[in-house]
């Protein structure tokens, strides 16, 4: 796995974890002016905490975002941290708070939303990903090609020129046909390197 797909992993890890944790405030927040009037000060207080911790969260993956890999395997482990602190907070809001029915299923609609629309957006960056490293590699592949093509030519024409002259020793030809095969093997190599480059 490349560098680059290793960031795209890190960083699509902590947008869905992003997705999610703003999906939960809409939905506690949307549903806070329904909660019995002495608990909507904790619920307040529960939101404004719930809150602080994307923020957190946020605040790290702003900072490491452009970090590699090592910095991420790092920033994640504290990710991961913030991240079940938050959903451990939801859990205990939900358990004392949002007991109704109606906020337990509009909270986890709102975070299942959240995380299909994070898988669509991913399998769609993905794909978007694949495409530029199938053109890139393509790019190789023509190029392998194109000079395959012009080895060819001028090997063909130093054969021709060859042929033509027709006072030239067995010698002479057999190393120009051991030149122009070794020609041959280099572009063919670097062809067929190309094309597994962009296979893999």
């Amino acid at each position: 796995m490349t560098e680059q797909s290793k960031m795209h992993f890190y960083l699509n890890w902590a947008k869905e974890r992003i997705d999610e944790m703003d999906a939960t405030l809409a939905s506690l927040e949307a549903k806070a002016s329904q909660v019995q009037a002495d608990s909507k000060v904790k619920a307040k207080e529960l939101i404004s905490e719930l809150k602080k911790r994307r923020d957190d969260f946020q605040v790290i993956l702003k900072k490491e975002a452009d970090a590699g890999e090592a910095a991420w395997q790092r920033a994640k482990k504290q990710l991961d941290t913030h991240w079940n602190e938050f959903e451990a907070q939801v859990k205990a809001y939900i358990e004392t708070i949002g007991k109704q029915v109606q906020q337990q299923q509009a909270t986890f609609q709102g975070v299942a939303a959240a995380q299909v629309k994070a898988w669509h957006e991913a399998a769609d960056q993905l794909h978007s990903e694949a495409a530029k490293v199938v053109a890139a590699r393509r790019a190789d592949v023509d190029a392998a090609l194109k000079q395959m093509k012009a080895d060819a030519s001028k090997a063909e024409a130093q054969l021709q020129k060859l042929k033509q002259a027709g006072s030239e020793s067995w010698t002479a030809l057999g190393a120009a046909l051991a030149e122009s095969r070794k020609a041959f093997d280099r572009a063919n190599e670097a062809a067929c390197d190309a094309l597994k480059r962009a296979a893999a």
